[in-house]
């Protein structure tokens, strides 16, 4: 769309905020809206009843086992059962070949540095590595714990400019040396894209011990409908999500990096380019902590097949602004 071409990457001409959409006849959308009827009281009577009930109960009651295969019940209402997972630099088929520490959780200690695209990235990562989720910042390298469902409308939530109150934070060090025997997902873009470009990165993977693998973990989607790029769009994405028959997923895990700088933080500290967002107290990443950031977004990019965009946050929210005053 012309009128947005200030919101494209100078470099490559991505515009990774523009939600995708798919072509429909008119008799494809007659049956895609009975489907999408039928499915969504399941849909939503199931959610609710998930979050709202079976999420909080303790795990001596619900198992890890039982409650994975709920929330694949849960990804299995729309239609997404067939997700093809690659290692990469593994050929397809030999996967069962390869030694156990290349997939997270069974390497130790374990964080997902993963692309953000969608609700149902958090939803898939849970149905398969049951992590703590985390939020990311612009400028700090701290991050926030949250639930599932609190990690889901993120991806449908406006992107965060500034960190929320220092108490609700802490850091992946923190957060592994508690739970070393759980998965930490970070999403390091902090807010959404159409998945075909990503974005700078918070600091917070900075904060990761020496001894976690951070494993970049790449999320596509096949038809890419169901990305959501704009926040608030809840109606479309139940219509994408609900309206088709069946939805791919393509994951690609790439080998676990481990932070060498290992910097000591007790606060806050500025990103260098890192998301671009100015200094917070004055400090700058290292070149170490630059260094693991564009390894881990190189490998992102390579693994989505996509490349880096130099669009940051405050560039997403004058795209979004846009985009609202436009569809008055």
């Amino acid at each position: 769309m012309e009128k947005y071409s200030q919101f494209r990457d100078r470099g490559s001409g991505i515009s990774p905020f523009i939600p995708s959409s798919t072509p429909r006849s008119t008799l494809s959308a007659l049956l895609h809206g009975a489907l999408f009827c039928f499915r969504l009281p399941f849909f939503l009577s199931y959610s609710i009843f998930f979050f709202l009930v079976l999420d909080h109960l303790p795990s001596f009651l619900i198992p890890q086992v039982a409650r994975k295969l709920l929330l694949w019940t849960l990804l299995g209402i729309p239609g997404i059962w067939w997700v093809d997972l690659q290692l990469d630099g593994v050929k397809r088929g030999s996967l069962s070949q390869q030694p156990s520490s290349r997939f997270p959780g069974n390497a130790g200690r374990s964080i997902i540095a993963a692309q953000f695209t969608s609700p149902i990235d958090a939803l898939y990562l849970a149905a398969i590595f049951d992590p703590i989720f985390t939020v990311s910042f612009p400028g700090t390298r701290k991050v926030q714990r949250v639930s599932l469902l609190r990690a889901i409308l993120l991806a449908l939530s406006p992107p965060m400019l500034s960190p929320p109150s220092p108490n609700n934070l802490t850091t992946l060090r923190a957060l592994v040396e508690k739970n070393p025997h759980r998965v930490i997902a970070v999403f390091p873009e902090m807010s959404t894209t159409n998945g075909k470009g990503i974005l700078p990165f918070s600091p917070s993977l900075v904060s990761a011990p020496v001894d976690a693998h951070i494993f970049p973990v790449s999320i596509r989607y096949t038809p890419p409908d169901i990305t959501t790029p704009v926040p608030g769009a809840y109606i479309s994405f139940l219509w994408n999500l609900l309206s088709r028959p069946t939805h791919l997923i393509r994951v690609r895990i790439a080998e676990g990096v481990t932070n060498d700088s290992a910097a000591e933080t007790n606060g806050a500290s500025s990103v260098g380019n890192a998301g671009d967002e100015g200094d917070v107290d004055g400090t700058r990443l290292t070149p170490e902590e630059q260094a693991l950031l564009d390894k881990i977004a190189e490998a992102l990019a390579r693994l989505a097949r996509n490349k880096r965009v130099g669009l940051t946050l405050r560039d997403k929210a004058a795209f979004v602004e846009a985009w609202n005053k436009s569809k008055k």
